[in-house]
């Protein structure tokens, strides 16, 4: 597992930075409809960002995580990934996430990051032109894969998400698709986690440098999996870290500002 529920992203709140923030329900190519919460900055940078969760799907981490993001000027659009299986309402410490889990696919996922997608860029008077995706755990994975969607990113971020073996359902394993990849990957992981050792994190490195992919991995020594959260106050240095590679990445990656606030 990833966040527990009531876990929060380790971003200190800037006063007045967004300007708002709604929930919405997104329908995909395929006809699925899924939740989706969306938070607008006060001043269009240009940038925005799909938020894909981990295992829990959307929950009130992923919301403030949209509200930090926006704060800084990127507009984010956080996404659920079990619209299919459980529909559209919010969900409670009972859920039982992992049944959800196993039913989803890799064609239902994509189906999904582009809704979210497009959604992002045609909205507010197509505020948004370097496009990002960021990821954790499970969503971290998939993230790494939206590279291969098609989709034109400037960029795909993902916080400690397998990059080899087998996964969950039919999702595919991101070190066999780097030939694919076709934007920039920025990629951090633990030192101390112990579900992705640093063999698997050496082997995505040489693999997308045989691939001639821009990217940077990062990993944090001694941080474990989902170092990323304001409870683990031990690894507070570890997520400044982390916060500021990403922020630097997507800053790096946007061009002057598209549009109004």
């Amino acid at each position: 597992m990833c966040f527990d529920l009531d876990s929060r992203p380790p971003i200190a709140p800037i006063a007045g930075g967004a300007l708002d923030s709604t929930e919405l329900t997104l329908e995909a190519a395929d006809g699925n409809r899924f939740r989706a919460y969306r938070a607008r900055a006060i001043a269009a940078s240009g940038a925005g960002i799909v938020i894909l969760p981990d295992v829990r799907g959307l929950h009130p981490y992923y919301e403030e995580l949209a509200l930090r993001f926006a704060e800084n000027g990127v507009d984010a659009l956080a996404i659920d990934w079990f619209g299919r299986t459980a529909g559209l309402g919010r969900r409670d410490d009972d859920f039982e996430y992992m049944p959800h889990v196993n039913q989803t696919t890799w064609a239902g996922v994509s189906a999904d990051i582009r809704a979210a997608a497009e959604n992002l860029r045609m909205a507010d008077e197509r505020r948004v032109d370097a496009l990002f995706t960021v990821g954790f755990c499970y969503g971290g994975r998939i993230a790494f894969l939206s590279a291969i969607l098609g989709l034109e990113l400037a960029g795909s971020i993902g916080f400690y998400g397998v990059p080899v073996g087998a996964g969950r359902s039919d999702i595919p394993a991101p070190i066999d698709f780097v030939g694919d990849m076709k934007n920039p990957i920025l990629g951090l992981f633990g030192g101390a986690d112990p579900g992705i050792p640093p063999e698997s994190v050496a082997a995505f490195e040489a693999a997308l440098r045989m691939a001639d992919v821009d990217h940077r991995l990062v990993v944090v020594e001694g941080a474990p999996h989902s170092f990323f959260d304001r409870k683990a106050a031990d690894f507070a240095e570890a997520s400044a870290r982390a916060w500021e590679e990403t922020l630097t990445f997507i800053r790096g990656r946007t061009p002057s500002p598209v549009g109004g606030g």
